[in-house]
């Protein structure tokens, strides 16, 4: 049972924190949240995933980049990656948490999701849309059973 999700990418400021609200969004029961490889730290969501989010109804409003540590790794029972890369960078500098790295999109394409940063609406567009599935697709599988 997962009682704790961490939602990684590079700078925490548009895959993951869009794939974290996602999440909880589908998934309120369980504690999520994000961080980045090289987190560009304390700086709010990307303005486009920002508005591209706010269009869908989703709200990245207070988010706050912070850097990925082992001790944050540690605290929770599931790291979802957005990239086959950002599995290794986990294993290279926390290898006691392999076990727990899994793609965002393990469900849909299992191939990793494009970074948008600094790309066109159209690519934010893209890229929220396969992190919707993608959360959908986890929300089916670790929602509670009755």
């Amino acid at each position: 049972m997962f009682n704790s999700v961490l939602v990684v990418c590079v700078g925490n400021i548009c895959r993951s924190p869009v794939g974290e609200r996602l999440l909880r969004q589908a998934l309120p029961e369980l504690d999520v949240t994000s961080a980045g490889i090289q987190a560009l730290v304390g700086k709010p969501a990307d303005k486009t995933a920002f508005q591209v989010a706010a269009a869908h109804g989703l709200s990245l409003h207070g988010h706050e980049a912070r850097q990925f540590t082992p001790a944050l790794g540690t605290a929770h029972d599931l790291i979802l990656v957005m990239e086959p890369g950002h599995k290794r960078e986990i294993a290279r500098i926390a290898q006691h948490l392999a076990g727990r790295v899994m793609l965002y999109d393990k469900w849909t394409s299992n191939s990793g999701i494009a970074d948008p940063y600094l790309r066109s609406v159209e690519f934010h567009e893209k890229t929220f849309a396969a992190l919707s599935e993608a959360a959908q697709g986890w929300a089916d599988r670790l929602a509670p059973r009755e």
